[in-house]
C-alpha cells in the first residue's frame, strides 16, 4: 500500500494500535503488543522492520555501541513501545535518543499498558528556518489535528527543534 504522507502512515498505525488495545486490553509484555502491531501492520502491506538496530556514534565518527528501536515502519517512522502504568521521561528520552541516532525525523511513543491507549508523536526538526513563533503554531494545529477523534486513546503531537 502506498502512503502519501507521514501523516497517513501515523494514523494507519494509530488506528491498529487502538485495535489491538481493544481486542488484547492491558496487561501483557511489551514483546506481545510489538508483535501484534508489527503482524497487523504488514497485513496491512506495510515494510516493518522489529527491533531495528541503531549505531551511536561519538563527534569524531567513533563507534559507541548500538541499541534497538522496538519498531521501524517503511523506514521512516519509529515506533517505540510500552507496556507501563504510565509513560515517563526516561522513555521520551528514549524515543528522542532514537531519532537522533538515526536521523530519522518521525517517532512514535505508543504505552499499551494503561486502560487507556496513549500515542505521542515526536517530530525531531533540524530545520533552522523553522522560528519559535512558526514552530508554535505548527504544535497547536498539529496538536488540534491529533484530538479530532472521538477514539478512547489518549494522542499528542511535539516537534523538538534541534538547533
Amino acid at each position: 500500500m502506498e502512503w502519501k504522507t507521514i501523516n497517513e502512515l501515523c494514523d494507519a498505525v494509530r488506528k491498529t494500535s487502538l485495535d489491538i488495545h481493544q481486542y488484547h486490553r492491558s496487561g501483557h509484555l511489551e514483546k506481545i503488543y510489538e508483535n501484534a502491531l508489527a503482524h497487523r501492520l504488514r497485513k496491512l502491506g506495510l515494510d516493518v522492520k522489529q527491533q531495528y538496530q541503531l549505531t551511536v556514534y561519538d563527534e569524531d565518527g567513533t563507534e559507541l555501541g548500538e541499541y534497538f528501536a522496538d519498531l521501524l515502519i517503511e523506514g521512516q517512522l519509529i515506533i517505540e513501545l510500552k507496556a507501563c502504568k504510565s509513560v515517563s521521561d526516561e522513555h521520551v528520552a528514549q524515543i528522542l535518543g532514537y531519532l537522533r541516532s538515526s536521523g530519522i525525523e518521525h517517532g512514535l511513543l505508543i504505552n499499551f499498558g494503561a486502560p487507556k491507549l496513549f500515542i505521542k508523536k515526536y517530530i525531531l526538526n533540524n530545520n533552522p528556518r523553522l522560528g519559535s513563533s512558526s514552530l508554535k503554531s505548527l504544535l497547536l494545529s498539529l496538536c488540534a489535528a491529533a484530538f479530532f477523534s472521538a477514539a478512547p486513546c489518549a494522542s499528542l503531537w511535539l516537534i523538538i527543534h534541534q538547533q
